[in-house]
């Protein structure tokens, strides 16, 4: 999310680096060829038309400055998520590297990742998805010594429903309270506790792209038989099944409760 007092350039070094190439080879063709070439009466127009070509490569270099910037923090997130090899250095991750691992880990499945960059007060929202025509709220939460209660889930499902996005998600890298899952039972937000955040990076790591069961998760009010967790839609990658769609604890791997897909 941009925020008030930002500069075209903040814009720009929070979008992928190719947009400022885009903005800057657009500025200056404009300027050295496109407006000097209009005929009209505006005065302002002409003055650009006249001044336009002298100052096209410097309108064109100012644009062109975030890119580095932008291509280098693009590197620096990927590196993020190949780089994890347990719960313990993701829990040894910031806040803010908390956030960025978990929307790098949705871009590679092919979703359109929206940050929230405000140092402030992120309201209730760090990361927005689109795809398919779907939206999703992602609340990120690095609590490593406290469980997440029952109210920031709370906050999501009415921000989701505020907003009439296809589902919440919150995501830690610790637990949640027994409250705060008998709360998402049954509603469009699913949880997601430390180990499975784990599981979910691990597969973005060694198979590529496939559809994170966090957001493909059916919103019927299916349960696991046992341990009473929401039971999400997965498809499984190795063994004789592959390619076959089943249910699968949304707990797993503490529970590895299976139905099959109806």
């Amino acid at each position: 999310m941009s925020r008030r007092n930002d500069t075209i350039l903040d814009i720009l070094y929070r979008l992928p680096w190719w947009v400022s190439v885009l903005v800057a080879t657009v500025a200056y063709i404009s300027l050295k060829y496109i407006i000097p070439s209009i005929e009209t009466e505006s005065i302002l127009v002409k003055s650009i038309g006249t001044i336009g070509p002298k100052f096209a490569p410097f309108v064109a270099i100012f644009f062109l400055l975030p890119a580095p910037f932008s291509l280098y923090e693009e590197k620096r997130k990927k590196k993020l998520v190949d780089k994890q090899k347990d719960i313990e250095t993701i829990r040894a991750l910031s806040w803010r590297d908390f956030e960025h691992l978990v929307g790098e880990a949705y871009r590679r499945q092919g979703y359109t990742v929206l940050e929230n960059n405000d140092t402030g007060p992120d309201g209730g929202v760090d990361l927005r998805l689109k795809k398919d025509g779907n939206s999703f709220l992602i609340q990120c939460k690095q609590w490593r010594n406290m469980k997440v209660g029952v109210k920031v889930v709370r906050e999501l499902f009415g921000i989701v429903a505020a907003e009439h996005a296809t589902c919440g998600v919150v995501i830690t890298s610790g637990i949640f309270t027994q409250e705060a899952r008998n709360f998402a039972a049954g509603k469009p937000i699913d949880l997601v506790e430390g180990n499975q955040l784990l599981t979910l990076i691990g597969i973005v790591q060694n198979d590529g792209p496939i559809q994170l069961a966090v957001i493909e998760t059916s919103k019927a009010d299916r349960l696991c038989p046992q341990c009473g967790g929401t039971m999400v839609l997965r498809e499984a990658k190795r063994g004789s099944n592959v390619g076959k769609k089943f249910w699968g604890c949304s707990n797993f791997p503490k529970c590895r409760a299976t139905e099959s897909f109806e």
